[in-house]
């Protein structure tokens, strides 16, 4: 154990001890040094991001831990004191990244390269960027002595990407020290219309992630003889069946709210006429299929999305194996539960040699939207809409966050909007993952803005 405190404590970036670094640089520089630690996810590691917070918050003399049960994975709090009157804000991010297909990638996702105008690596837009932003924050706040009329707590917990039990460790063994009023966590962006003007996305309520299994039955063989019952042929068609199918469509108070607002901009006013179809059972699948061909990204909030991402058969080129299985990344609405969606696929499928099966990991939970009433909700709208014809919209989003377990003991949690998108989602867990300095520097003087607002006056 101390072998490996020591390797890790020689493996971290140098901090900076520059206290008149500005904000935006400060930002910059974090966000370089944490897409230095490679915290893939599997095995995590992150406990080499918590050390470097650690390194940063005793550097400002902020209070800080290391909580969890696994050495190499632990979560990092850290507080800053405020007035005893209102209850804490919390900032939220993970330390984990997914895996990168290195011969994917045209410079070192782990070495925080900036190269034409932007700076590369593994989680820097998911999640390492909006990390390297509250931690800015913090540091800014100590460094300038400001009377907070709350306590800011700043976690940064464990793996997000894989199994949410960084968090779920948190909630149930360590709820008190990240008790808050409400958080910011990841989930929302920024785009701009063709006019210019600007649209906040916040995140209020999100999609459950919900693993499900296809396993096909069959009788093995040698290949040389094809088979109607080759299972490997059944769960190809069955598959097919369920990604060529449409799911039902549902208009929850989120969504319909956030199609209404989106509506009234300039490039989608479109929208408008096919809003009143979408309570019209027999017109709402054709609708949403017409949104689908020009917003695959709006289609997505109205039915529970089904995508194969793995498969397992045979490991011999000439043997028809007895089973194959593929995996499914279905995003449910919220209002749908596991038993309804895995009697709809059985219903799809119509095979009974396939199994439909829900992975046995804990999921995360179906819950309410966050309230657009709270005062850090109202925060984010003051702060947000600089010039008049910007907008801030609260929506659904299809992915999905470990807000979820949060959200579930009551506490709101705002994906908040401080980058705008570039490229699309492409980035996010794609090929020369990148942010520009740009919308990172404006994204740490928008959280910036966000916690003055509902932290730092009285």
């Amino acid at each position: 154990m101390r072998v490996f405190a020591l390797c890790l404590l020689l493996a971290l970036p140098a901090v900076a001890l520059d206290d008149n670094i500005p904000l935006p640089d400060r930002a910059r520089q974090y966000l370089i040094d944490l897409l230095k630690l490679d915290t893939t996810n599997p095995p995590g590691n992150e406990t080499r991001v918590a050390e470097y917070l650690r390194q940063v918050a005793d550097t400002h003399g902020i209070s800080c831990e290391l909580l969890g049960p696994d050495a190499r994975r632990l979560n990092f709090v850290a507080r800053l004191k405020g007035g005893v009157r209102r209850r804490p804000l919390l900032l939220i991010a993970h330390s984990d990244v997914v895996p990168v297909d290195r011969g994917q990638w045209t410079v070192d996702p782990f070495r925080g390269e900036t190269r034409g105008g932007f700076i590369f690596g593994r989680g820097a837009v998911d999640d390492k960027s909006l990390l390297a932003a509250e931690l800015a924050v913090l540091v800014e706040l100590r460094r300038r002595n400001i009377r907070l009329n709350r306590d800011i707590i700043l976690l940064s917990e464990a793996d997000e990407e894989a199994g949410a039990t960084g968090i779920q460790w948190i909630v149930d063994k360590a709820w008190a020290k990240i008790d808050a009023e409400f958080a910011l966590n990841e989930g929302g962006y920024i785009f701009e219309t063709s006019d210019g003007d600007r649209a906040f996305n916040i995140q209020t309520a999100e999609k459950v992630p919900t693993r499900v299994i296809l396993t096909a039955h069959g009788a093995a063989g040698h290949g040389s003889l094809p088979r109607p019952d080759n299972p490997v042929l059944r769960l190809s068609r069955a598959v097919a069946r369920l990604a060529d199918s449409d799911q039902p469509v549902h208009v929850n108070s989120v969504t319909r709210r956030y199609l209404r607002e989106l509506s009234r901009l300039p490039d989608f006013t479109w929208l408008a006429p096919m809003l009143p179809k979408l309570d019209n059972p027999a017109l709402a699948g054709a609708v949403a299929n017409q949104i689908r061909s020009r917003e695959p990204e709006i289609e997505a909030m109205l039915r529970t999305s089904v995508t194969p991402t793995m498969l397992r058969a045979s490991n011999k080129v000439n043997v028809i194996p007895n089973t194959a299985e593929a995996q499914l990344d279905v995003r449910r609405l919220p209002s749908e539960t596991r038993e309804e969606i895995v009697a709809r696929f059985r219903q799809t499928i119509n095979d009974p040699s396939i199994d439909v099966t829900v992975a046995a990991a804990p999921g995360m939970p179906a819950t309410e939207p966050s309230p657009l009433i709270t005062p850090l909700y109202r925060a984010m709208e003051r702060v947000s809409k600089i010039h008049s014809e910007d907008v801030v919209l609260p929506y659904m989003s299809r992915g999905a966050s470990d807000s979820s377990f949060l959200r579930a003991r009551g506490m709101p949690v705002y994906g908040v909007p401080l980058f705008a998108k570039e490229g699309g989602d492409a980035r996010i867990h794609g090929n020369d993952e990148r942010i520009s300095p740009k919308n990172l520097e404006d994204g740490v003087e928008l959280l910036w803005q966000i916690v003055m607002e509902v932290a730092g006056r009285e």
